[in-house]
């Protein structure tokens, strides 16, 4: 009996400290399908630019209603790359996640892929990403990384002013979101085309999607076509000085920059639907659009927010996923319990990123899976439809599978779920008009 006990003992280090760390992003053991790594390795590199000569709305006044500044933004672009065979992907990020008064609280976290790799030249198709305000280009890394491992160049956007480090005033949020994302389109066109650049003949921008978390929603819903309201760009503690009508609807100077290269939308709890949009302005998104939100939103709204975008877009072929008992937390990072939470957390510092009710790894693997689907349908041609073609209440779904593997007539599980796990979901669809 003894030599058994030794032996157990001596492979419990082997069956805990065999494999790799469990790193935010990776898929859980009952992940959906399309949660998984694609075939690319990946690369990431952080970039500086800068959008010249833009209005610096938090200077504005009526003494001085035109001020100008040079607008700094930090890109952060995951590729696939090839990975030398004694280098192993894996990166560390230095991520701003909660400020607590004038202190900014950071945190360094490992990801999948090598700094500076060597890019694969391809015709990969572009993916933008706006963090929410505020944020950081790294809170939605676990949906990047995965994305660009499926073959396509994703980057992501800190905005200035809209920062957990350089959070301003509002105003700034509201009126260079939208402009933030088109200057990176057209910057990331210009490196495609530069020789000397490392994204030299790798990315297709003619092929473009955008993803956005809360105020990142908003600001990809107003690019993608849905010009604001005349309300909105009036309210009296929105943009001063009317300046938010460049981007209302039916200005020529707004109607000018729907841009043709974007192709599709996955927007995460977006914000603002019935303070700066209304049904009619929401009629200009005419290209696909997938929304996530969670049922009990109580910063973007459910049937007051996020479900009226859903209504409104009448003219896109639209997906509205929703989390029975979340909150506005649904897209971000899963951060660890080290070292992001500790006993001098409060509560809301806690939930700047949790969610009370969900398991947030279970949340980003749905989330991957879900723009894995979307993005391939819409950008690549691929045949995922069936991950969609679902029905509404994931609880209804029955399992039924025949002794051959093969699934029987009355099967309606969600595709792409390991069985008893498609639970607290809705997927509701509408083609355009």
């Amino acid at each position: 009996m003894k030599k058994y006990v030794v032996a157990l003992v001596l492979l419990i280090p082997v069956l805990f400290f065999a494999t790799d760390d469990f790193l935010i992003g990776d898929p859980l053991p009952d992940a959906p399908e399309l949660a998984y790594r694609g075939d690319y390795s990946i690369g990431v590199r952080t970039v500086e630019v800068v959008h010249e000569n833009q209005l610096d709305i938090l200077n504005y006044s009526e003494d001085n209603p035109n001020p100008r500044y040079d607008r700094p933004l930090t890109l952060e672009i995951w590729y696939p790359a090839e990975i030398p065979e004694d280098r192993k992907a894996l990166v560390y990020y230095t991520a701003d996640y909660f400020r607590d008064g004038t202190t900014v609280h950071s945190t360094v976290f490992k990801g999948r892929a090598l700094r500076n790799a060597t890019p694969i030249q391809g015709d990969f198709p572009l993916i933008i990403v706006s963090h929410g305000y505020p944020g950081t280009r790294y809170i939605l890394s676990y949906l990047s990384e995965n994305l660009a491992s499926k073959g396509y160049v994703v980057v992501a956007i800190s905005h200035t002013e809209s920062t957990v480090s350089d959070q301003n005033q509002f105003s700034s949020t509201l009126l260079n979101r939208p402009l933030d994302i088109l200057f990176t389109l057209d910057k990331i066109t210009a490196f495609n085309e530069d020789e000397k650049h490392f994204l030299y003949k790798t990315v297709n921008t003619d092929i473009t999607g955008l993803a956005g978390y809360s105020m990142g929603g908003y600001g990809i819903i107003n690019v993608a076509g849905a010009g604001f309201s005349e309300a909105g760009v009036n309210l009296a503690w929105g943009v001063p000085g009317g300046k938010l009508e460049i981007r209302q609807s039916g200005n020529p100077v707004f109607e000018q920059t729907i841009d043709p290269r974007i192709k599709a939308v996955f927007a995460m709890a977006p914000w603002g639907a019935g303070f700066f949009w209304n049904a009619e302005t929401m009629k200009g998104l005419k290209v696909p659009s997938f929304f996530v939100v969670g049922e009990q939103d109580d910063v973007a709204g459910y049937e007051n927010g996020v479900k009226l975008f859903y209504d409104w877009a009448v003219h896109s072929q639209r997906y509205l996923l929703t989390f029975e008992n979340a909150r506005h937390n649904v897209a971000p990072n899963a951060y660890g319990p080290i070292p992001l939470i500790s006993f001098d957390m409060k509560a809301s510092d806690y939930m700047r990123y949790a969610e009370p009710s969900w398991d947030n790894q279970r949340l980003n693997n749905v989330v991957q899976h879900f723009a894995t689907a979307f993005f391939g349908i819409y950008l690549k041609d691929k045949d995922y439809t069936e991950y969609l073609d679902l029905i509404e209440y994931s609880n209804n779904g029955v399992w039924s599978q025949n002794d051959d593997g093969t699934f029987k007539a009355d099967h309606t599980h969600w595709t792409g779920f390991a069985n008893r796990t498609a639970l607290g979901m809705h997927l509701y669809q509408a083609e355009p008009e």
